[in-house]
């Protein structure tokens, strides 16, 4: 864990919801979190052995057996620009029967594959699986082809998820990511969404690689009008990128309620200054873990629709604060973005 600010560390308070005392996806009970990070090597790009700069990340909706213990899921394509396993099974059948990993574009297979033989590892004599794995591309820092995730690598992240998880910055899968022109990664947020005398709560884990840098904003301030990235280190003409944002909440709701509330994290994502432009593979894969009936009326979602956009918005502004500068292959670089220029910025717009 570094010691680069979060957004709540900074003053800045986004939204109007109560966060969760962790302010991670992790303040939804059971839910944990693992991440394996990869950085090795130096210098000039020989595929096959690095430089590394690559890792994975495990997001496990509870404790149990998730295949024998299947959790409500639903998943929204923003911009279909990548290349995510399993997510037409939830969109089709409502459910999610794995935990969700997110890696880099290429290793998408392996991890699955690995996916596959922890499940049947903890599921003897089951012969079909639906494994989920999100993915983001981080070729400029890393071998991307090299594929340098393996299966130790998935089985260590799932076993060692932490249930107090508030890891962010360049960490697992997010090691090698880009945010808005800047070193990205993961970012993570949550909130107490308050219906009649019940409170739930929603929680939001992004993989940031993704935004111009000119967009890139801060409880709507738009730093990117006053600070951007060094020229030779980003070009604003192909921002491209993608990100994956996964919803949290152990509210009751059916998968339909669950869709509806899920896609709403692309206005978080908007607030922050994303756009999903033509090459970004946005996508948003949300669970509910309650085991409690179904009774939520649609009427009374309003709270926890709210809860996706704010904390994608924080998710996402966290996973840029958080990340350090890095080199990587052929001594391609992200600068992390400065933070007493960030303070700066903020100050003179009052927001802190």
């Amino acid at each position: 864990m570094n010691n680069r600010p979060r957004a709540l560390d900074l003053g800045v308070k986004i939204g109007i919801l109560e966060h969760g005392e962790k302010n991670s996806i992790t303040d939804v009970e059971n839910v944990s979190v693992g991440h394996v990070t990869i950085v090795e090597g130096d210098g000039k790009l020989k595929i096959g052995s690095g430089p590394i700069r690559t890792g994975v990340t495990a997001i496990l909706p509870h404790q149990e057996n998730i295949f024998e213990k299947k959790v409500t899921g639903s998943v929204h394509v923003l911009n279909g620009f990548g290349k995510a396993i399993g997510f037409l099974q939830v969109s089709e059948l409502g459910v999610i029967e794995s935990p969700i990993l997110l890696t880099n574009t290429l290793n998408s297979w392996t991890v699955a594959d690995a996916l596959i033989d922890y499940t049947t590892a903890e599921t003897q004599g089951v012969f079909s699986f639906n494994p989920i794995v999100g993915e983001c591309n981080d070729s400029f820092l890393n071998d991307i082809i090299g594929r340098h995730v393996k299966s130790s690598h998935v089985i260590s992240a799932i076993k060692n998820a932490k249930l107090d998880s508030i890891d962010e910055g360049p960490i697992g899968a997010g090691t090698g990511m880009t945010g808005f022109g800047w070193k990205g990664g993961i970012g993570t947020s949550s909130r107490i969404c308050q219906i009649d005398s019940s409170k739930y709560t929603v929680g939001c884990l992004t993989l940031t690689n993704t935004g111009d840098p000119r967009e890139f904003r801060i409880g709507g301030i738009r730093i990117g009008q006053e600070l951007l990235p060094p020229q030779s280190d980003f070009d604003p003409s192909k921002p491209g990128g993608s990100i994956i944002m996964v919803i949290a909440t152990d509210a009751p709701v059916t998968s339909r309620q669950l869709g509806r509330i899920g896609r709403r994290a692309a206005l978080g994502l908007a607030r922050a200054g994303g756009i999903a432009d033509h090459s970004s593979g946005d996508f948003i894969i949300a669970f509910s873990n309650s085991e409690k009936p179904k009774t939520l009326d649609d009427s009374q979602l309003i709270p926890l629709m709210r809860g996706a956009i704010e904390t994608t918005e924080e998710s996402v502004i966290n996973s840029v604060l958080k990340s350090d500068t890095m080199t990587g292959r052929d001594g391609n670089t992200r600068v992390g973005i400065p933070i007493d220029e960030v303070t700066s910025i903020l100050s003179k717009y009052q927001l802190i």
